[in-house]
């Protein structure tokens, strides 16, 4: 079998950004290796940016073999049929590639290559099997082979859990190169309808064998004289090795969205979340089930149903502000941000000298089951996370969050030095002692609660004007360089970290910040979910482009979702100068999938046999417009975490966002992609600027903001002739199609009666 010799694993004091391999033997399913049998001619070649591509027949496979201008090589096994020799019946030059078709004992392959690509080659193969009979598949190889004996090579990125199916490497001996490879997982879906199997750690390996394992058939088979999708391949070739932690982010990020560009597209469904946030105000306002009543203050639970946990300061906080931005959207008071703003006070830490997670008075209740439910125990990101958002409050004009949030700057600073910049996971408030120092992959801390003290440390700055909070928050952002991937902890910090290293670079004039949010970037697209998971219950919600809340949760969360969107859109509109093609391209179309996505974490919109009764924290009610926590690989139900109270600020923070108010006109405005310089231009005009690739297409759909129907509007683009066609809704919507960065010009005539 294939061994190879693994660098130390990285840790907390490590600068290793990369794992360093050595192929030290290689397994029988690589003989003869591929592309080095000189009997047997290629079917197909060709080159492409000075990489030459082949296809070569070897004995049980067929492989499609890629080599550098430096001479280092890869081969891509499309075809194979153990104990049983192929036979190519067809090898077929297309415009731009060649179409393969190979017989063997298993069945009949169909294997279509294409190449393309810019300014590097982009390899794309998709293989699919007809089988003779019905087939199990007990094992299948890896089918990706780095060539060359002892070679050895840099990972930088590969699939974990449900994550992207993807390896990003370079070949370090006894030549050099980097490849991008990618598994667009959503095309075997039907494989795992059919074999009852997972495409969570599907794609992986060991150097040199890495690559696509098709997963052990679980009590089904293939289908005989069905074509069944067993490879759908993207390979981006670079002669580039990245230099450091930067380059190989941004090396990353250029590949996976000029993969997303090339994919195939869903059209995605529209969710009305004006109506949707209504409904989610009237339970978490009226259920007894969402919030407790002490000692005169309301606060909400962190769970539906779970009133044995004392209130915590991160869920009314996660929760209060989408709620403001969303009364002030309404404009009209709620009387439920009220209720949670005059209670913030009783979870100040007065022994502590700074906003503690548990209610004072009450933390004497913790029982101690888990780790955290301590009085004295802090989660790192926890501390940071509340007083970014009493920082928030502050800037919006709130007094007592104002004094809680700068009562609390000395002590937050205080821990910082104390653990030099580098968060464990739990600590103890009073004695700043260490209770849980690494998370559960073992290799570090919260590294990205760096990210969050810069971003605490600007709002500081931003506060006060003193300069020694730029000073901390420049201290903290230099423990992230050379962390590469594992900067990511959890999604929302690592992308409000992102924000604030922007904020950061601009302030102080250091360009290194700036490209040191790429860093977080990629760390947190490595954590995505590139892929619609079609089988089982999750046939039931889309998955493509979900953000996993943290590194190495097996499930998607909501909290860390709406907050990751929210920091995004926040990120685009910071960013100053020309935005890189991939920054236009991911971040856009992942709050575009979040829009649709966030409407099924809410259990009204599931059927009832997806949604699990037996929650581990609280109780499920159905019929609440309350988020569950958690959706799953789709043999698994949603819900087992629990029904997430301080998950339901999602809507209030999406519709302020995405539904633009033309008041006098009585419209609504929604886009599914972020805009930018949404403004009145005219009495009866309102121009927005679409922020997204001019590849993809936004959605702009105008809605009714009353009973009364739509006015009478048009919409162009700016800069070209004529208007765009409409299309009219079911609910009496206009629908209308726009391109990234291209800006609407919305016209409109008032209805008979109405004011302008």
């Amino acid at each position: 079998m294939a061994s190879s010799t693994p660098s130390p694993a990285i840790t907390r004091d490590s600068p290793r950004w990369y794992e360093e391999y050595h192929a030290e033997a290689v397994s029988p399913w690589v003989f003869p290796p591929p592309g080095e049998d000189s009997v047997r001619e290629p079917l197909w070649t060709t080159s492409s940016h000075g990489v030459e591509f082949s296809a070569v027949p070897g004995g049980d496979a067929v492989w499609i073999v890629a080599r550098f201008p430096s001479g280092a090589g890869t081969a891509l096994r499309v075809a194979y049929c153990p104990r049983g020799r192929l036979a190519v019946v067809e090898a077929r030059r297309t415009p731009s590639g060649v179409r393969l078709r190979i017989d063997a004992a298993l069945g009949a392959f169909r294997t279509d290559v294409d190449l393309a690509g810019d300014d590097h080659p982009l390899l794309h193969v998709t293989t699919t099997l007809r089988p003779s009979v019905p087939t199990t598949v007990p094992y299948w190889p890896r089918d990706l082979v780095v060539l060359g004996e002892g070679s050895a090579g840099r990972v930088y990125a590969r699939q974990e859990g449900l994550r992207t199916g993807c390896v990003h490497f370079s070949i370090t001996r006894p030549d050099t190169g980097t490849v991008f490879y990618f598994q667009n997982l959503t095309a075997l879906n039907d494989y795992a309808q059919q074999t009852g199997t997972s495409l969570a750690d599907v794609v992986g390996g060991t150097w040199p064998e890495l690559g696509l394992a098709l997963p052990a058939s679980a009590g089904g088979a293939l289908r005989p004289g069905h074509d069944t999708v067993i490879s759908d391949a993207y390979l981006a070739f670079s002669p580039l090795v990245p230099e450091d932690d930067v380059a190989m982010a941004e090396q990353f990020l250029t590949a996976t969205a000029e993969i997303v560009v090339a994919l195939p597209r869903r059209s995605p469904a529209y969710v009305h979340w004006p109506d949707l946030a209504e409904r989610s105000l009237r339970d978490l306002s009226e259920s007894p089930l969402c919030s407790m009543e002490l000692r005169g203050n309301r606060f909400l639970n962190a769970y539906v149903g779970d009133a044995e946990t004392p209130p915590e300061s991160m869920v009314q906080l996660a929760v209060l502000l989408p709620l403001l931005e969303y009364a002030e959207w309404r404009r009209e008071d709620i009387p439920l941000a009220g209720d949670l703003l005059a209670g913030l006070g009783r979870f100040f830490d007065a022994e502590a000298g700074v906003m503690g997670r548990w209610l004072m008075s009450e933390k004497d209740r913790l029982d101690a089951s888990e780790p955290h439910k301590k009085p004295g125990t802090m989660d790192s990101w926890y501390l940071y996370h509340s007083l970014l958002n009493l920082a928030r409050l502050a800037r919006r004009g709130d007094e007592p969050a104002r004094t809680l949030f700068l009562d609390s700057l000395d002590r937050a600073v205080e821990i910082a030095h104390r653990f030099a910049y580098r968060w464990p996971v739990l600590f103890n408030l009073h004695t700043l002692d260490v209770e849980v120092a690494l998370s559960g992959d073992g290799e570090s801390g919260e590294s990205d609660v760096a990210a969050l003290y810069a971003h605490v440390m600007l709002e500081a700055f931003e506060l006060t004007g003193d300069r020694r909070y730029v000073t901390e928050a420049a201290a903290a952002a230099d423990m992230l360089e050379g962390l590469g991937m594992s900067m990511f902890y959890q999604a929302n910090v690592t992308l409000f970290g992102a924000a604030a290293l922007l904020r950061l670079a601009q302030i102080t004039g250091e360009d290194r910040f700036r490209r040191l949010t790429h860093v977080a970037m990629a760390s947190a697209v490595n954590n995505a979910w590139l892929w619609e998971c079609d089988y089982g219950h999750a046939r039931h919600y889309p998955t493509f482009f979900a953000l996993f809340p943290l590194r190495g949760a097996p499930y998607i969360a909501i909290l860390e979702a709406i907050e990751s969107f929210s920091a995004a859109q926040h990120y685009l509109r910071l960013y100053a100068g020309d935005m890189p093609k991939w920054m236009t391209v991911l971040l856009p179309e992942f709050c575009r999938g979040l829009l649709t996505r966030a409407g099924s974490y809410y259990p009204p919109n599931l059927p009832e046999a997806v949604v699990s009764d037996r929650p581990r924290v609280g109780a499920i009610d159905p019929q609440l417009w309350v988020p569950l926590e958690d959706l799953h690989d789709g043999w698994e139900q949603a819900g087992q975490v629990g029904q997430e109270v301080y998950g339901a600020g999602a809507a209030f923070a999406l519709v302020p966002r995405q539904y633009h108010r033309i008041v006098h006109a009585g419209l609504l405005v929604f886009t599914d992609y972020p805009v930018a310089d949404f403004a009145h231009t005219g009495e009866r005009e309102a121009r927005l600027r679409v922020i997204g690739d001019p590849r993809f297409p936004c959605r702009l759909r105008l809605i009714p903001a009353g009973p009364a129907p739509l006015p009478e509007v048009t919409v162009s683009v700016a800069g070209s002739p004529g208007t765009l066609p409409g299309t009219v809704t079911p609910e009496g919507h206009l629908d209308f199609e726009l391109r990234g960065d291209q800006t609407a010009v919305i016209h409109w005539r008032p209805n008979e009666g109405q004011h302008t």
